[in-house]
């Protein structure tokens, strides 16, 4: 048949399928309470732990001494016990030659932090008190 010749000469016959909408939680009430929704952070900070080789031409936050610095940015945070404090460890970020780096969500605050007292003022004042610490904002171009 139509089928077999075309399938010798390297082509198939496809079905054209109707697309379908996304089901979204608003359209499929009945799913949400079974959907895995994560848990939603008033602070969810994102800390790029790339570390390249030494030389590398992009360099990285690891060369740049990020680790010891997410290190307890991550204990401060774990310690405060609060649910809605979130650190996560990244890949790069995009801007190596500026590291360390982390940015702070849901503001989208990008920090360069150079000691640990930084990241204990960054958690007081930002996360905390809800004033971001300007003396340590990048601002990404």
């Amino acid at each position: 048949g139509l089928r077999a010749r075309r399938a010798r000469r390297g082509r198939t016959l496809r079905r054209a399928r109707r697309p379908r909408p996304p089901v979204t939680p608003h359209d499929d009430k009945e799913n949400v309470s079974v959907l895995d929704i994560p848990q939603v952070f008033k602070i969810h900070a994102f800390a790029c732990f790339q570390d390249r080789p030494p030389g590398h031409p992009r360099g990285s936050c690891g060369q740049a001494g990020a680790k010891p610095l997410w290190d307890h940015l991550m204990k401060r945070v774990e310690r405060l016990g609060q649910p809605d404090l979130s650190v996560t460890p990244t890949g790069c970020l995009g801007f190596c030659a500026a590291g360390p780096l982390f940015v702070v969500y849901p503001e989208g605050i990008w920090y360069r932090p150079q000691s640990r007292d930084d990241i204990d003022e960054i958690v007081q004042s930002h996360f905390l008190e809800g004033v971001p610490v300007e003396r340590l904002i990048v601002v990404p171009r």
